[in-house]
């Protein structure tokens, strides 16, 4: 009876995992301290929440800050690669980390797994077959804040987001769906924290909405000196630029502001709401954006372990490809360039039990894909 007991307690151990499969090692490159460690935090939290669930004990994580860093997180992938031997890496938070890292990583041999960035470089003619992102391609919620935006009958907007890849693919993506004009468009610097000069030039613009993406601590700026100036001009912009994670730090300010995402903590399905209540009882905080692509990102690599053997890529790769997991966000499916297929949500940011978050309110954009899938010869 102690044998049979002992045989039943490995079998869930080894549930997610091929029989007879190599171990996977992971090599996590993330951004743990600085103005944007809350999201390389919530990115680690929400992957190695999936792992612990899953109970795999064939699944080995090297995490790492990257400093947000393009020449450290180089070094760091680098030394995983060649020194630590992983098979997979994962983590990056930023795009031109991301460009840096990613082409460098699948040129070895390795597969990475986006949890967040994907640069529009990375989606089209830089495609690789080891690539996967398990979040967005840069463009997409920006295309659905450009979408709202002209269900909200704005017609003058002025838009802004920091000077580096993510940028520009945020002011290029709410331009594709947005039908009105542009009354002022200026790219800031990355980290920037005064925004001074920025919201004058808003004053002044007679736009009717302001769409902005500044992620991390550049958001948390703007958006409180956006309240002390007094300008009354409805925001516009997306999720990360209205987080979990990041509600707090802005309290009031963002009451009322709606914001574009792929997730919500309060989408119905069970494997969110399985998520969401784990997430809580194992960090006590309510999950972000980042958290669930951290989450859904685990549960990717956890699925094709369960049907193939990192050994052999191409099984691997077919295994990853198929995307066979429960995500948090619902239906979910790699495009032709292994970037999501994914429903697109407006959010706005409400109090709800003195705790400021988000609420779905409606849906932008059912199945979307992005624009530079067909560049991508695989």
């Amino acid at each position: 009876m102690k044998k049979l007991m002992s045989v039943l307690a490995m079998t869930s151990a080894i549930s997610l995992s091929a029989v007879g499969a190599e171990p996977v090692k992971v090599g996590m490159i993330t951004t743990l301290s600085g103005g944007g460690a809350s999201l390389g935090t919530a990115i680690r939290d929400g992957f190695m929440l999936a792992v612990k669930l899953s109970e795999n004990r064939d699944i080995e994580v090297i995490i790492e800050d990257d400093q947000r860093k393009p020449d450290l997180a180089v070094q760091l992938a680098d030394r995983m690669v060649q020194s630590d031997k992983v098979d997979v890496l994962t983590g990056i938070v930023w795009s031109n980390l991301a460009l840096a890292v990613v082409p460098s990583v699948t040129a070895q041999g390795k597969f990475y797994l986006s949890p967040n960035a994907g640069p529009s470089a990375l989606a089209g003619k830089g495609c690789h077959e080891n690539y996967f992102n398990v979040a967005w391609q840069n463009d997409n919620l920006h295309e659905a804040a450009g979408g709202y935006a002209n269900r909200a009958g704005y017609r003058n907007s002025f838009i802004l987001a920091p000077n580096y890849p993510a940028g520009h693919d945020a002011l290029a993506g709410y331009k594709r769906l947005y039908d009105g004009e542009i009354s002022g468009e200026l790219l800031t610097k990355l980290g920037q924290t005064d925004y001074a000069a920025e919201l004058a030039q808003i004053r002044a613009s007679g736009a009717d909405s302001v769409f902005f993406f500044l992620p991390g601590g550049m958001g948390i700026s703007f958006v409180k000196q956006y309240a002390d100036s007094g300008i009354t001009i409805p925001m516009v912009g997306p999720g990360f630029s209205f987080d979990q994670d990041m509600l707090a730090a802005v309290a009031d300010a963002a009451l009322g502001v709606r914001n574009t995402s792929q997730w919500n903590k309060d989408l119905d399905n069970p494997a969110n709401r399985a998520f969401v209540a784990a997430f809580k009882a194992e960090y006590g905080r309510l999950p972000s954006i980042f958290a669930s692509q951290g989450f859904d990102t685990a549960n990717l690599l956890l699925s094709a372990m369960a049907t193939a053997d990192i050994s052999d890529q191409d099984v691997f790769r077919a295994a990853l490809r198929a995307a066979d997991f429960e995500s948090v966000r619902g239906d979910f499916t790699f495009g032709p360039n292994h970037h999501p297929v994914q429903d697109i949500y407006v959010r706005e940011v409400v109090l709800e039990d003195g705790i400021y978050t988000n609420r779905v309110i409606d849906r932008v954009l059912t199945d979307h894909a992005d624009v530079h899938a067909p560049d991508c010869k695989m």
